[in-house]
């Protein structure tokens, strides 16, 4: 099936950004193992996670296959209107100043206090527990950026394009990373988040509606028109729910 332009550019930039986001927060927690305990073990429960990911990647491939289109863009769209409502919902709330914002720098200092208190308990077993950190959080988060790969690529296509988009970001922020040595505090996240469910959610009810048999009208076109009504729904939703956030008195 070819994928025209109108669903490549969506596809290959929510892809990105959400893994972006991810990768920022996974590499957080390298930088602290690493800060802390040593590259070595950072690096081999890295390279543990990535590896995981690999083989359970190698495993959907196949299954995806197996399913009708039908069924698998009504499951896909509904699961990426429950994910991309998720992350829209909780960047609506941050801009607004209902919840705060989070802070990569404020997670590495956690991260790293945690860390220096666990070698000082388990001085024996502090090189394993640094390895595992790692490869939970490169599992984790690379398990979010394989599902909205497989969520906006399976079944039209756009699969190749989406892995693109998801591995160049994965790659930009770990260069990033390990230049400088220290959390990706500057990283606009919230408004990346913000971005991505707006996208996520696009494609939730536009790959709903197909699986169902809908005919939306402009085709493909349907989905900058979601992703249009999304943003200007959650930029009214900021300013309603918007709270100015408290000034400490000097």
């Amino acid at each position: 099936m070819t994928a025209s332009l109108a669903q490549i550019a969506p596809a290959v930039t929510a892809a990105f950004l959400a893994s972006s986001v991810e990768a920022v927060e996974a590499l957080t927690i390298i930088l602290a193992v690493a800060t802390v305990r040593g590259w070595r073990p950072a690096g081999f429960g890295a390279l543990a996670g990535l590896l995981s990911l690999a083989l359970i990647v190698a495993a959907l491939g196949p299954v995806l296959t197996q399913v009708p289109l039908h069924l698998l863009q009504l499951a896909i769209g509904v699961l990426l209107l429950l994910f991309g409502m998720r992350w829209l919902r909780k960047a609506i709330l941050r801009a607004a100043g209902v919840i705060p914002l989070h802070d990569e720098a404020l997670v590495f200092a956690a991260e790293t206090a945690g860390l220096r208190a666990q070698a000082r308990r388990d001085r024996a077993r502090h090189g394993w527990l640094a390895s595992l950190a790692c490869f939970k959080a490169v599992l984790l988060e690379g398990l979010e950026v394989v599902f909205i790969v497989i969520a906006v690529g399976a079944g039209r296509g756009l699969l190749v394009s989406a892995s693109a988009g998801a591995v160049a970001a994965c790659l930009l922020v770990a260069a990033v990373g390990f230049v400088v040595h220290r959390p990706l505090a500057r990283v606009p996240e919230n408004t990346l988040k913000f971005a991505v469910g707006v996208m996520l959610s696009a494609f939730g009810v536009f790959w709903t509606g197909e699986g169902l048999g809908v005919a939306w009208p402009g085709a493909d076109l349907a989905i900058i028109a979601f992703a249009a009504l999304f943003l200007a729904v959650g930029l009214a939703a900021i300013r309603l729910a918007h709270r100015p956030r408290r000034v400490a008195a000097p």
